[in-house]
């Protein structure tokens, strides 16, 4: 009775451990927080959200998309990092995981008595009690694992997020260029236009006329090329958004705005850097899972150390096991005459259970996890170099990415002050002048070159200082805009989302 309670016992310990469930969603909203800091939204894919992610998804797309609203579209539908994120259910496993004990050995054996009887039965339970000081650093180290990777996981969301910004103001610069190639087109075939009219009046001539024409035959052509350009870049964006739209049908919202002043040293943004950058982080808790291995190696020097209990039931022969003859034999010498045998029963053998402690260990004579700990150690001065590394690569990626957001402000400005006012003015004096007869159809398509240059240049430097803005903050690991704030430096009017400016009407 004693053996069948303890192993009832035991199965019952067995059974209460098995209720133990995976729910990785705590681990989700902590990625989705993380990441909200990184990038200014928190918006996430959850595997058990999918019906209202893609309604979610749906409005989004509704009348349009903002820079803003296409991260999120991006967050919630690419099918990459909806795979990434199932790692949090895995990492949430494997945490459930490092907490339980080995499950009990349990040996049974059976030895039946040659003449017949009850049989010999022996039966043992074993636990390897060893994971007593083994199960908590075991456990640490899952925890550090999952930690790490939900800091993983919330920068590889942040990446998307940032890919996405860059790819959406791309596509605004496709679609700025092809607006002005449809106003240099329109501008062509008023040249055209008017070249015609003046060799009609007699005062131009048929080369004018054929100048003209070629003119707007390339500006059709450029037309079209920018056209494709943007269907090109609408579809990139729309692939990182994980969405199946036409790209013709993709209508992005934002335009490229004037950067505005603000005041920001790439001092702070290393610091923000060190402090909330989430690779940074994940490479830290990684170094710190490094450390804890190490400690789990270390408390393996004695791996195995079972104890259990054993019990035993001796064997017992038949009453039906008896050799008459012999007996007859026996009795009959001893009596000196033929005697039978007695009919008087053999004493019953006692059937009583022998039950006590087992202990088994093993020996740690040949292996002592010396490797195993030799290992842990390297791997965790890996992790720590890996770190460093990390730290000094950030700190020129602030240098860089500081001097391209300045450098490419001071451009734009450049242009909207200086260079569009003059080839602006450059290209109405060289019309007026044409019209009038006191200049030459070249001049005025030289004059016309130079101010699409302008436009185009200006483009350019408005789209690089949006793209400047998004690089620093994937160096910084914080949205722009925090960033100003924590600086003590907020500039007016500013939208970390919109970043640059379109030109004007006149322009």
């Amino acid at each position: 009775m004693k053996a069948i309670l303890i192993l009832a016992t035991s199965a019952m310990l067995v059974a209460i451990a098995g209720c133990a469930t995976v729910n990785p969603r705590a681990d989700f909203d902590r990625a989705a927080r993380e990441l909200g800091r990184a990038v200014g939204t928190d918006v996430l894919y959850r595997p058990d959200d999918e019906r209202d992610i893609e309604r979610r998804v749906t409005e989004l797309l509704d009348g349009g998309l903002s820079a803003d609203e296409a991260v999120q579209v991006a967050l919630l539908n690419n099918p990459g990092l909806q795979a990434a994120l199932l790692k949090l259910g895995i990492g949430q496993a494997e945490v459930v995981q490092s907490g339980f004990f080995s499950n009990p050995t349990l040996a049974v054996s059976v030895r039946w008595p040659d003449g017949g009887g009850l049989t010999n039965l022996q039966a043992g339970l074993a636990q390897n009690i060893a994971e007593l000081w083994q199960v908590p650093y075991r456990r640490l180290a899952a925890q550090r694992d999952l930690d790490r990777t939900v800091l993983e996981v919330a920068r590889e969301a942040s990446v998307l997020a940032l890919d996405v910004r860059t790819l959406y103001w791309r596509a605004v610069r496709a679609r700025y260029d092809h607006d002005l190639a449809r106003e240099d087109c329109e501008l062509a075939q008023k040249l055209h236009l008017l070249t015609m009219a003046r060799r009609d009046a007699g005062a131009g001539s048929a080369v004018d006329v054929n100048l003209a024409e070629s003119q707007f035959m390339g500006a059709e052509l450029r037309l079209r090329q920018s056209a494709l350009a943007m269907i090109e870049s609408s579809a990139a964006l729309a692939t990182r958004l994980g969405i199946k739209t036409p790209p013709r049908e993709i209508v992005l919202r934002d335009v490229l705005v004037e950067p505005s002043a603000w005041t920001l040293t790439p001092a702070q943004i290393i610091a923000a850097a060190m402090a909330d950058r989430l690779d940074v982080r994940a490479t830290r808790m990684a170094a710190d899972g490094a450390h804890a291995r190490v400690e789990i190696e270390k408390s393996r020097f004695l791996r195995s150390l079972e104890l259990g209990v054993s019990t035993e039931r001796s064997a017992r022969s038949t009453r039906g096991d008896r050799n008459w003859l012999a007996d007859t034999a026996f009795d009959s010498i001893q009596g000196g005459q033929l005697t039978p045998p007695s009919l008087q029963p053999r004493e019953q053998e006692s059937t009583d259970w022998v039950i006590g402690p087992e202990l088994g260990v093993e020996l740690p004579l040949f292996d002592q996890n010396q490797a195993q700990i030799a290992r842990a150690e390297y791997v965790h001065q890996q992790a720590m170099k890996a770190l460093d590394a990390l730290e000094r690569e950030l700190t020129q990626g602030a240098y860089v990415a500081y001097e391209r957001a300045t450098t490419a402000a001071d451009t734009a400005r450049f242009y909207v002050d200086k260079v569009l006012p003059l080839r602006e003015t450059g290209l109405s004096l060289a019309q007026g002048a044409y019209a009038a007869g006191r200049a030459t159809l070249p001049s005025v398509y030289e004059t016309r070159r130079l101010l699409l240059e302008a436009r185009a240049g200006y483009g350019e430097a408005l789209t690089n200082y949006a793209m400047a803005i998004v690089e620093v903050e994937r160096v910084a690991g914080r949205p722009f805009q925090k960033l100003i704030d924590s600086a003590g430096g907020t500039p007016a009017g500013h939208d970390s989302g919109n970043a640059g400016t379109q030109p004007t009407e006149d322009e």
